[in-house]
């Protein structure tokens, strides 16, 4: 059994499970990410995806980084992960690598928009939704770096 509390940042070596991985930091960030990822796909998917366009990339980001996050949320829901340090290290490398896919996708679709957004092809609505996609893009970019950066923190802990 463990004997310490855990902190509001999830130090201390203590991995939340169950309703504890709302109430600490980075574990909160679960459901932000999930929601602006959904927010992510919807948007796109709403749009023309164009053959040459790098928009189904931004949608395979999307859709990969809102199910391993979910099945993350899950694992630490469950109290799977067994307050193990190998499992603080892994949460890193995955929040790592979701950072580094959504900041990819993010440029993408911010280049799609600026290039293919004045075209006679692109409506303004179409426009406006491609805008919307973009900053909810990068705001998820910042949640995965955030939640990367407090799990690395979270990590060194143990």
């Amino acid at each position: 059994m463990h004997t310490h509390m855990a902190s509001n940042t999830g130090q201390m070596g203590f991995l939340p499970s169950g309703g504890a991985i709302f109430c600490t930091i980075p574990d909160i960030l679960y459901l932000p990410e999930l929601i602006f990822g959904g927010l992510v796909l919807s948007l796109v998917a709403s749009t023309y995806i164009l053959p040459y366009n790098p928009q189904a990339y931004v949608i395979s980001v999307a859709i990969f980084c809102f199910i391993v996050t979910f099945l993350w949320l899950m694992v630490f829901a469950c109290g799977s992960h067994r307050n193990k340090s190998s499992w603080a290290g892994a949460d890193v490398a995955y929040h790592g690598f979701a950072a580094l896919l959504y900041l990819s996708a993010s440029v993408l679709l911010a280049w799609i928009t600026i290039t293919f957004g004045n075209s006679d092809l692109n409506g303004t609505l179409i426009y406006q939704l491609d805008v919307a996609a973009v900053v909810f893009s990068f705001l998820n970019t910042l949640l995965y770096v955030i939640h990367t950066i407090f799990s690395a923190i979270r990590w060194k802990s143990f």
